[in-house]
């Protein structure tokens, strides 16, 4: 049940700023130089159809996925909103501004619509912060954000110099890992903060599980794309799935346009439970 739209849908960031709902993530990518004509053509086709966002992070082959991801944006830089993440070992406040350097070199631009913090350690939050607001003034950045932080750590961080400016949080989010739904979810969506979800399709597993196939049957499309297409209706979520072929671009962006319904959606609570309990955030 394709209906085909004409412009792709945007959420709005707490900063004013329009983030799309649908984009291309890139682990893995970069890691076999014998692949890379084909992932640059892949993301340059996700350009076209309207797939915009581009996430990354310095520790995707070592760089190597921003290496990529510079390649297939060349030329192109002003359609994309591009997206990298610093790790916590880097994250203090020199180290901040020295990952994102090197990020800003390999991908070829003098800008970041947005920057992350990986995951937290132990470098204070206070410190990271103040070097994203410091890349903020200098232009480096747009804005900032963070990734796989609990309540508590957006808690935390919110409440420090800087923090109101947290524009999201990315965590791991699909049908078989739901966990968010109980507390993290609520308390983004209560503050009007998008949520990027990770690892959509599970790792791919998620393409290939029985209980998706009377839906996909029933709407002529595949498992992944009922998967995906759950994830984009719901309200304050960003999906970018990787893809590292041409054929899967395509197959990701058609997910953008299925309208499931609300049995098939009944259907999928039954298969794969909502939390009843809190539930530690998955990792990946």
């Amino acid at each position: 049940m394709l209906q085909p739209v004409t412009t792709l849908r945007t959420l709005r960031l707490p900063s004013g700023r329009a983030m799309p709902a649908l984009g291309q993530g890139t682990v893995r990518l970069g890691e076999d130089e014998s692949k890379r004509r084909e992932e640059v053509r892949a993301l340059r086709l996700g350009l076209d159809l309207g797939m915009v966002l581009i996430d990354t992070a310095e520790i995707y082959a070592d760089g190597g996925a921003e290496d990529v991801v510079g390649e297939a944006i060349e030329g192109r830089r002003e359609e994309v909103f591009l997206n990298s993440k610093v790790l916590p070992d880097n994250a203090t406040g020199d180290g901040t501004i020295a990952a994102c350097e090197r990020s800003l070199k390999r991908l070829k631009t003098d800008y970041l619509d947005l920057y992350l913090l990986h995951w937290r350690e132990s470098v204070p939050l206070a410190e990271t912060l103040e070097a994203f607001q410091a890349l903020k003034r200098a232009g480096k950045i747009r804005d900032y954000g963070v990734s796989n932080f609990e309540p508590h750590d957006m808690e935390e961080a919110r409440a420090l110099p800087g923090g109101d400016e947290i524009v999201t949080n990315q965590v791991m989010y699909n049908l078989s890992h739901r966990g968010i739904e109980w507390d993290l979810l609520p308390w983004c969506r209560t503050r009007a903060l998008p949520v990027m979800a990770y690892s959509p399709l599970d790792e791919g597993r998620l393409a290939t599980r029985p209980k998706l196939k009377p839906i996909a049957k029933r709407h002529g499309i595949s498992a992944a794309q009922v998967a995906l297409a759950w994830l984009l209706g719901q309200e304050g979520i960003v999906v970018f799935p990787k893809a590292s072929d041409q054929a899967h671009v395509h197959e990701n962006r058609a997910a953008l346009d299925v309208r499931l319904t609300d049995e098939d959606l009944k259907e999928l609570d039954r298969a794969f439970r909502p939390p009843r309990k809190k539930v530690a955030l998955q990792t990946s």
